[in-house]
């Protein structure tokens, strides 16, 4: 039987990887580890199909250590203990996890010791955060390396590498008048792309030429249903968190059952929530947040199928939510003033004086104590002088924050008319 395109393609030397040179570049950090021959323990974060399994065999390769590869979904203690007693005998071992943001605390935690004795070298591959989901134990003993998503020029090299080079293909002599349907569908998955790339020279006519409308045509004719690990993940939970924003219960519930059917972590779903409690409803109704963490830790704690309850029940809240989007642009604005600012003193008024030497500087001179003041406030600026005056935070037009305005209005005067 022939072996897909996509593994018959898969690199294993550091020079044919594409991409990620701000690693594997001269000097860089992983290609200066890989040019000494040595490993450690390392996470790499990253979308699918960037290389994260490819990487850790090169590594393993040039470093001339055993690999064995396991699955977070299929793989246990047990496994892992198995693993663990035979890299005792044959040496260290590389261990590459994926999905690792998959292992629970006991998996997790049966790793450690190996780990930490250098019986074997974990290599985890993720696409999700590492500080949600890999415990601080084994992050600690770990590496986390960043992978990106592939550009529009790495893509188009596989592509290329892949007609001229592969056994197949290069027979059928296709040549690619247009790229980009090959990339919009693959979404910056090369894997995605390589079996693109195989459907389309599958059903190629005799002209034997790739364009964007046949791409779309043969996508159309096989596309597949939700996969979490490829393009539709991204494009159905954008949808999701779009039709809560918009205040639409019942398509966010219609998206959020495409997630569940398709095999959907929870988490994932519930970590989404609690960033849209934040971002899209904010002020206009602190309790989203409350309930969005609520959620977040019940999910947690009993998974599927019970959580679809609490998840629906969220979810029909925030949609059902008044939304505010303030203390997010807020926040977007300080940030941008404060990378423009960096070297702006705190005024003089608003700094500690512990000693003698700081009293004499005119430290905390003119801070003025707010609970010494009626209604607990006193109109004392705490900008820099240089920025003094700038607003950042505009209280939405919802009823919450109109209460919220009356109070700044009434403390900061002209500041907070409209």
């Amino acid at each position: 039987m022939q072996r897909p395109l996509a593994d018959r393609m898969r690199p294993t030397t550091i020079d044919q990887i594409v991409g990620q040179d701000h690693l594997l570049g001269k000097g860089k950090a992983l290609r200066q580890l890989i040019d000494k021959g040595k490993l450690h323990s390392m996470i790499f974060w990253g979308p699918p199909g960037v290389g994260k399994t490819t990487l850790a065999r090169v590594l393993a390769n040039h470093a001339h250590m055993p690999i064995v590869q396991v699955s977070a979904i299929s793989s246990g203690v047990k496994d892992l203990r198995a693993i663990i007693d035979e890299a005792k005998i044959k040496g260290t071992t590389v261990l590459f996890i994926d999905e690792i943001h998959r292992f629970n605390k006991s998996q997790q935690d049966a790793l450690l010791g190996a780990v930490e004795n250098g019986t074997l070298i974990l290599i985890g591959a993720t696409t999700e955060n590492p500080s949600f989901e890999v415990n601080s134990a084994l992050l600690s003993r770990s590496q986390v390396y960043v992978l990106k998503s592939l550009e529009e020029p790495d893509l188009r090299k596989i592509v290329d590498a892949a007609l001229r080079d592969d056994e197949v293909l290069k027979k059928e002599n296709m040549k690619v008048n247009e790229y980009e349907a090959l990339f919009y569908f693959s979404g910056g998955d090369a894997r995605k792309l390589l079996n693109i790339l195989e459907l389309v020279s599958e059903n190629l006519k005799e002209d034997k030429t790739i364009t964007n409308t046949f791409v779309e045509e043969i996508i159309q004719t096989y596309i597949a249903r939700y996969d979490k690990s490829g393009e539709q993940h991204y494009d159905i939970i954008s949808a999701f968190i779009k039709s809560i924003r918009n205040s639409d219960p019942n398509a966010a519930l219609y998206w959020m059952a495409r997630m569940i059917h398709g095999g959907e972590d929870p988490k994932f779903i519930a970590r989404r929530l609690l960033i849209l409690a934040s971002e899209d409803i904010g002020n206009a109704n602190p309790n989203a947040l409350l309930l969005a963490n609520a959620t977040f830790q019940a999910v947690t704690t009993i998974g599927y199928p019970e959580c679809r309850i609490i998840l629906g029940q969220c979810v029909t809240y925030l949609a059902a939510s008044p939304k505010s989007n303030a203390s997010y642009m807020a926040i977007e604005e300080a940030l941008s003033a404060a990378e423009k600012t960096m070297s702006l003193s705190v005024p003089l008024h608003l700094r500690n004086a512990p000693t003698k030497l700081m009293k004499q500087l005119n430290y905390h001179k003119g801070y003025k104590y707010a609970h010494n003041f009626d209604d607990n406030f006193i109109e004392m600026e705490c900008l820099p002088e240089e920025i003094a005056g700038t607003k950042f935070y505009e209280p939405g037009n919802n009823a919450r924050e109109e209460e919220l305005r009356r109070f700044l209005k009434a403390r900061w005067k002209e500041k907070y008319n409209y």
